[in-house]
């Protein structure tokens, strides 16, 4: 098959084991980033299998009827950014495994750093340090505080782990579902959202992105968080309400925020008002970017490619879309 992959900036994948799978098939390997139709229509206009890189670049109904020889999408975990209607009205499958029992412990981790980050100003002292400033302030320690964490998930829960190692107390805040999961599990929710938002020390979201979860965190939850709160964000920009980040920091409730996510990536402009916020620290998506991690999600998203290759295609997400469905 020709199979395009799309937005490995750093042609990381052709040196990881998994690719070794696509043995045998004609690949191209896309290394920069295009939003433009005409251009992406252009470059994939023999390709027949599409290989995504999470939700660097947006799967449209225009983009789709241009892609007549296109035959499979494989990609890992959700799919906001894919127009699964478009594919099926296409004879597109889209293939993607949702993982249910693996949490990305990349993203895990790189949530930690950021909590570790903004309560031992650990930007701002590197960056004063090389100026040759020294100290320039006084951090929080974070043993006895607490960690209020919104989404009772995967990673949620390992980053709970890492906060009980590190003395912190955990509370928990996320859907009427999700809540009752985590009291069943005997883990501590909180009295209510206000509560969770107003007591919390760090809130940290851990939310998947739909449509019923599209702006979920409100200036009013974000106000009710002390001045010496840290908010932070490792999920997808979406979950928070539009501008509400950027003025609650203006107001002073949360004191700081921590995030990976933006509402229009890659954000490349200093000016923007919230990238250049003094309270804010911030790392460009990087959760997920790891050569671990790629390589195991890869290995899932190349696994489907042969799978479907050989007749048998894996994870289907529209199986309608298939001629023989």
């Amino acid at each position: 098959m020709k199979v395009h992959i799309l937005d490995d900036w750093f042609d990381t994948l052709r040196g990881l084991p998994c690719f070794s799978k696509l043995g045998g098939h004609d690949v191209t390997v896309w290394t920069d980033h295009v939003e433009d139709v005409d251009e992406l229509a252009h470059r994939l206009s023999e390709a027949e299998a599409l290989v995504l890189f999470r939700e660097r670049t947006k799967i449209t109904r225009a983009l789709l009827e241009r892609l007549p020889t296109l035959e499979l999408i494989s990609q890992r975990s959700v799919y906001p950014h894919v127009d699964v209607a478009a594919c099926t009205d296409h004879g597109v499958l889209l293939c993607s495994n949702m993982h249910a029992d693996t949490p990305s412990y990349a993203a895990a981790e790189l949530t930690w750093g950021l909590i570790l980050s903004a309560m031992r100003q650990i930007p701002q002292q590197m960056a004063a340090t090389k100026a040759g400033r020294w100290q320039i302030g006084v951090g929080r320690t974070l043993r006895g505080r607490r960690l209020g964490l919104y989404g009772y998930g995967r990673i949620a829960r390992t980053v709970a782990g890492y906060a009980e190692a590190f003395g912190m107390e955990v509370v928990w805040w996320a859907s009427e579902e999700g809540r009752a999961r985590a009291e069943a599990d005997g883990a501590r929710v909180a009295a209510s959202r206000e509560a969770f938002f107003a007591e919390s020390d760090v809130v940290s979201l851990h939310v998947r992105l739909k449509p019923d979860t599209r702006g979920i965190v409100t200036l009013d939850d974000l106000s009710r968080m002390r001045p010496g709160a840290v908010f932070v964000n490792t999920s997808r920009a979406g979950l928070i309400a539009p501008g509400a980040l950027l003025e609650a920091l203006n107001r002073g409730r949360p004191g700081m925020a921590a995030i990976d996510v933006f509402d229009t990536e890659p954000a490349t402009d200093p000016a923007d008002p919230l990238l250049a916020h003094p309270k804010l620290i911030c790392t460009p998506h990087i959760g997920f970017v790891t050569e671990d991690e790629f390589d195991l999600q890869f290995s899932d998203i190349f696994d489907q490619v042969v799978a479907y290759a050989a007749g048998t295609p894996i994870n289907v997400i529209n199986p309608e879309a298939r001629p023989d469905a």
